[in-house]
């Protein structure tokens, strides 16, 4: 698992991306690269993700860590493993969806909150537990599960900002996952690219501030 979990680990930060369409997915993309963050994870409530997924890939290669997110249906997994997703998302664990989401190979992350729900992820032999939503019990709920599972991947998403990036790391995560104060809505729907790139680059300096 940890060799698996290296490109996540090595990246760190996930956009989440959702958009209006393929091209601002695309456009907003582009610009969170350019200030320094190569995670991205294309939203399945992002019109056409699969062919935004496969276009970044053409785009960047090794260069950027892309996968899937909002995955709700195995048809969903699938054509994202086929558009050439590294990783696979979803906001819950469903056993049937995630067992299909797994026999595509990809590294695979589904949401849970209680540790009953962390639980049942882990048993079904997941890659990374993406405690979501995050902002509801803060980096002091995610160090409370390293308690009973201080092995487990634990992947914050949802009140993830650079102010607090530091203390989701000391928490325990092994990456985190950045919507709204990253790939922010109201700047997509302007198309400001240049405040999309700030907030990218805000977030790549404190992940280098933590890690030194």
């Amino acid at each position: 698992m940890t060799d698996r979990l290296d490109r996540a680990r090595t990246t760190g930060v996930l956009a989440v991306l959702r958009a209006a369409t393929p091209e601002l997915a695309l456009e907003a993309s582009e610009a969170i690269i350019r200030g320094g963050v190569t995670g991205i994870e294309v939203t399945f409530s992002t019109p056409d993700a699969p062919a935004v997924i496969r276009e970044l890939i053409a785009r960047h290669g090794d260069a950027a860590y892309v996968g899937a997110g909002t995955v709700t249906t195995a048809e969903q997994a699938t054509q994202a493993a086929e558009a050439g997703a590294e990783f696979l998302v979803s906001p819950g664990t469903l056993p049937h969806l995630t067992r299909a989401m797994l026999d595509t190979g990809r590294v695979v992350m589904t949401g849970a909150m209680t540790p009953t729900e962390v639980m049942g992820a882990l048993e079904l032999g997941v890659d990374v537990v993406k405690i979501f939503p995050a902002s509801l019990g803060g980096p002091s709920y995610l160090s409370a599960l390293r308690g009973p599972f201080p092995t487990a991947p634990l992947m914050p998403t949802g009140g993830v900002s650079p102010l607090n990036l530091a203390d989701w790391f000391a928490a325990g995560a092994v990456a985190v996952g950045a919507g709204g104060d990253l790939a922010n809505s109201a700047s997509l729907a302007a198309r400001d690219w240049a405040d999309i790139e700030k907030r990218a680059a805000r977030f790549a300096a404190a992940l280098a501030a933590v890690r030194g």
